[in-house]
């Protein structure tokens, strides 16, 4: 480790909060004069016009912080995990969740998926988001829409689209508090693991407890078992999929939802137990047995 505490991040401005975020929950826990954000440009921040599924999935977001982190030029990168591969190499490790934020999508364009024009066009590169609303809404027009939160809204007041759907926690972290309207858990279940921002380190080198210190129990027990969840299941960025786990007296609860491209059909279960892992492994079982053909190429490869 250098003297300084290294912290790699992305550069949008989003990232540079949660850096932030990271940054000063360190600081706190160990006292330290102050932590450096490195920013590492990625393969996700420079292609824009296609589908992640389409250039190589979530590792664009993670490939270059990961050679980074390996090679010793940061400490720790930090990451929105619901942008984390399920399955990461043995090198690196997950040491520590902040407490979790707001889980919710928010849409931004009207005030309900029902209140939006018959036909009306809606942007988003998530295949969760439009499974979902195509599930509601059949007949709405989706269509790609990547880029960061301002480039986003930016589309949105050019009329390039008539709504838009956005993660509420990332709103929150910048400042975005009356922007769009909260949909209910019941309507959209949320991506696995949104809300929730993750810090890894390498796995053998002593910033990982040192990150350690801030990490959040209850976050990282439902986080690992909807991360179980997907593992179990296969999935990859074209395979349409929500799980939302919550820490109860009970244990681990977690509901999930499988749907096929255009949401014709879902389906839906919820299952709880003391294990959020064995929890999520088992729920992704059931659901893929329930799953008719159509849902069921979409996992498992």
């Amino acid at each position: 480790m250098s003297e300084i505490f290294k912290l790699g991040t992305r550069g949008s401005p989003l990232a540079l909060t949660q850096a932030g975020m990271v940054r000063d929950a360190l600081i706190a826990a160990h006292g330290w004069a102050d932590v450096e954000i490195v920013v590492i440009r990625t393969t996700g921040d420079r292609v824009q016009d296609r589908a992640l599924a389409e250039i190589g999935g979530k590792a664009l977001w993670t490939k270059e912080l990961d050679r980074a982190l390996l090679a010793g030029e940061v400490d720790a990168c930090v990451h929105s995990m619901k942008d984390v591969e399920t399955i990461r190499p043995d090198a690196i490790a997950i040491a520590a969740l902040l407490p979790r934020a707001d889980v919710r999508d928010r849409l931004i364009g009207a005030d309900s998926v029902d209140a939006l024009r018959h036909g009306a066009v809606v942007g988003t590169s998530s295949p969760r988001r439009r499974a979902q609303l195509l599930h509601q809404r059949p007949d709405l027009q989706i269509v790609l829409f990547r880029g960061n939160v301002d480039t986003r809204l930016g589309k949105l007041a050019t009329g390039e689209v008539d709504a838009t759907l956005l993660a509420a926690a990332g709103l929150d972290r910048l400042g975005r508090h009356d922007t769009g309207v909260a949909l209910a858990i019941d309507a959209m279940l949320p991506a696995p693991a949104q809300g929730a921002v993750g810090v890894e380190t390498r796995a053998d080198g002593p910033a990982r407890a040192l990150v350690a210190a801030i990490d959040c129990a209850d976050t990282r027990a439902c986080v690992m078992a909807e991360r179980a969840f997907l593992a179990r299941l296969g999935a990859t960025c074209h395979s349409p999929v929500a799980a939302l786990a919550t820490q109860g007296a009970d244990g681990i609860s977690l509901r999930a939802e499988l749907l096929d491209e255009d949401g014709e059909d879902h389906v839906t279960a919820c299952l709880t137990g003391n294990d959020g892992v064995a929890v999520g492994t088992q729920l992704a079982e059931t659901l893929l047995g329930r799953a008719p053909p159509a849902i069921r190429r979409l996992f498992e490869g």
